[in-house]
């Protein structure tokens, strides 16, 4: 595929060496189905000596492949013909376009959370050298047990209407679409923060999100999920060079840190770890605030 549409953001101070490419750069890589406005998460920390001070950094945050708002089913309106992709091939996707676009072969660093800590993952065990660090947050290093059968449910679920493989947009389609995605309710918010909710609170909640699940595409969120159930790279963490910061929460239902986190610091030379406390549960990007002198000292590695 060629002349693809990559959607991006930056902000920060782009800082040059002598031949004039930006070294102090910094890739924020978003979850699933995310793009480039993920990269608000760390906006909190973005101030004057802050773990990601803008004055210090220049961040860059690409809407990967295969969401909407970069090349994807459905923005090439391929739909079901779109070809298939793995996470390496959102590395490189990413890879590519930052070198024709900004001359940038070597980053400072990468942040990734959920998904995009699998492409962070990815992008050091592939390319040692690429990054001096990664920050890698609620994730994991394969998606296994609960949170393949997970992903395998809502693959069956969009699988077993007959209109998936139309290739167009239907009534029904978009409720299977909603379908499947109310499948991830559960895997967000804490189990915790969900009990705590009267039955009403919970229902409006529920429906919230099923409603703004429909505003995503069927065929996107199918090729994403089938990249994701497929992430595996346990055997390879020993070829990470790069510094890596894992930050985990005690409350995520997705990758709980004794499952993921704890044994992915067993599997890798220099490494750091970070549990959180979070009702956001798998959310807890949106609360990194919290945890602010860990991510300041990890930085100052890096000034």
């Amino acid at each position: 595929m060629n002349n693809l549409k990559v959607e991006y953001m930056t902000f920060g101070s782009p800082i040059y060496d002598a031949r004039g490419v930006i070294k102090n750069v910094i890739i924020y890589c978003h979850g699933s189905l995310g793009n480039f406005s993920s990269m608000k998460k760390i906006f909190p920390l973005t101030y004057k000596n802050g773990p990601f001070d803008e004055d210090k950094y220049f961040v860059i945050c690409i809407s990967a492949l295969g969401s909407p708002g970069s090349c994807s089913p459905s923005t090439t309106d391929l739909k079901n013909k779109f070809p298939k992709y793995s996470i390496l091939d959102l590395v490189n996707f990413q890879k590519e376009f930052l070198e024709e676009k900004f001359n940038i072969t070597h980053v400072l660093g990468i942040i990734g959370n959920s998904m995009g800590g699998f492409v962070g993952l990815t992008s050091t065990i592939h390319y040692p050298d690429y990054a001096d660090f990664l920050i890698c947050g609620v994730s994991s290093y394969k998606v296994a047990g609960h949170d393949y059968i997970l992903s395998r449910y809502v693959n069956d679920i969009i699988e077993s209407d007959p209109d998936y493989l139309k290739g167009e947009m239907t009534y029904s389609l978009l409720r299977t679409l909603r379908l499947a995605s109310l499948a991830e309710f559960n895997f967000g918010l804490s189990k915790k923060a969900l009990r705590d909710m009267s039955l009403e609170e919970l229902n409006a909640e529920y429906e919230s999100f099923g409603n703004e699940s429909m505003e995503m595409d069927i065929f996107d969120l199918k090729y994403c999920n089938e990249a994701c159930m497929n992430f595996n790279v346990e055997e390879n963490l020993d070829k990470i060079t790069s510094k890596v910061l894992i930050i985990a929460c005690n409350q995520d239902p997705h990758f709980p840190p004794e499952l993921d986190a704890f044994p992915m610091f067993d599997m890798i030379d220099d490494v750091e770890l970070v549990v959180m406390d979070s009702d956001l549960g798998h959310l807890c990007f949106n609360e990194l605030e919290n945890i602010i002198c860990e991510l300041n000292e990890f930085m100052g590695y890096f000034e």
